[in-house]
Order: C-alpha cells, then structure tokens, then sequence
C-alpha cells in the first residue's frame, strides 16, 4: 500500500537545539523540532515548507489555545508528509497525533524513520494493534487499545547495535498518562537501513480531522 500511497516529499531543514531527558524526549541532539506555535493560524502545509503529494488540506488551525497542524477529513485516502534532515541510524521521532472515532469507522496514523520505505510505526485503532513495518512489510505487530478523542504520542527510534545488527523500537501512550518504560515493539534487524526524513500520515476513515503536533527528531546513542 505504501508505494502507492505514500508519494510524499518535504523540503524543510532541521534544527538543532538543546533537549532534556523527560516525557519520550531521551537525551540526544534534537535535529528537528515544531510545535507551530509561532506559525500563523491557516498556514497550509505547504506555507510551512512541507511538500504535500495528493488533495490532502493539512494547515495550521487552534486546539483550544494550542496550535497544531490539523488534517481535513476529506478527501479520504491516505495524506503524509516528511520533515527533519536524512537519517539512517541512531535517530529517532515522536510525536502527537488526535484522532476521533465515528460508529464504527476509526482513523489509522503512523510516524516513520527513513523515508517513504523506512521503518514506520502505524496504530490500527480498528484492529486494536500497534505495528512496525518495513516497506508495507509488518515486521512485528502487538495488541493495543486506542481512546477515541484522545491525543496519543507515537515514538519510533533506530539504533545501531555493537554486533552490527540494528534495533528498532515503537511506543505508544495516551498523552498525559505514564509513559512506558520499555519499548511495547522491539526487534532486531541485520539489512542496514536505508537513509531519508522523518514522516507522518494518516488515512481519516471516521469522517473526522486527524490533528499532529509537537514533531520531534533527535540523535539518539
């Protein structure tokens, strides 16, 4: 699905600022962070800079007081964009992502490392699992039930191991609650992984706008 799907570019630069050790953020030099507050309400995703493949309305809009980049709900199909420098290894992403439930329809989000055929970590509300694929590959999948109406925080990283293998990680919480202390995804993989930018999708099944905000990239040991 991804190959046809994720058609999607961003031409956006990185920057690099300090990054403390708490809340999914582990110590490491942050290459890439947004959280739109300073970006004026109805920006597109293209007046941010992002390239945006396909019909998809993502612009900045308020939650409350809080600024996010907000995705329109039609038209229905899938909608992404990356951003951050090209990393392979020891890097790693998080982010927040709304979505809504409506019946029985339910969203499907994910983030991702390394571009369009990188390692992504995709919540499938309406399968209850939280998986980890490799280009459209499912390379381990677990249970994981999802609120609706609720911001839930994605994280994926990839490290380098000392026997050359590379370990790749997922997590997902409710915002505002514990975050888990173990990866919920851990696998070891020996093809070393190709090089591209961090990414974010969602497809809005439930008729209803998915929301992303607080993008981070950082260098992890």
């Amino acid at each position: 699905m991804r190959a046809n799907v994720f058609l999607f570019a961003v031409l956006c630069a990185g920057v690099a600022l300090p990054c403390c050790a708490n809340g999914g953020e582990e110590a490491g030099t942050v290459l890439f962070k947004s959280d739109f507050e300073k970006d004026d309400v109805g920006k597109s995703a293209a007046d941010l800079g992002f390239v945006v493949i396909g019909e998809g309305d993502f612009h900045v809009a308020l939650d409350g007081k809080n600024k996010v980049l907000e995705l329109a709900p039609t038209p229905l199909d899938t909608h992404g964009f990356l951003f951050g420098p090209n990393e392979s290894e020891n890097v790693s992403v998080q982010a927040r992502v709304f979505g809504t439930a409506s019946g029985r329809r339910f969203p499907l989000f994910g983030i991702g490392i390394g571009g369009v055929g990188g390692y992504m970590l995709r919540l499938q509300p309406v399968r209850k699992v939280l998986e980890v694929l490799k280009a459209d590959q499912v390379k381990k999948a677990v249970p994981y039930t999802w609120t609706s109406n609720t911001w839930t925080v994605l994280a994926l990283s990839v490290r380098k191991a000392q026997d050359g293998a590379w370990v790749i990680e997922g997590k997902a919480w409710e915002d505002g609650k514990e975050e888990p202390k173990e990866p919920l995804l851990s696998f070891a993989d020996n093809e070393k992984p190709t090089a591209g930018r961090a990414g974010l999708w969602g497809i809005p099944y439930s008729g209803e706008l998915i929301r992303f905000d607080d993008l981070l990239v950082r260098k992890v040991k």
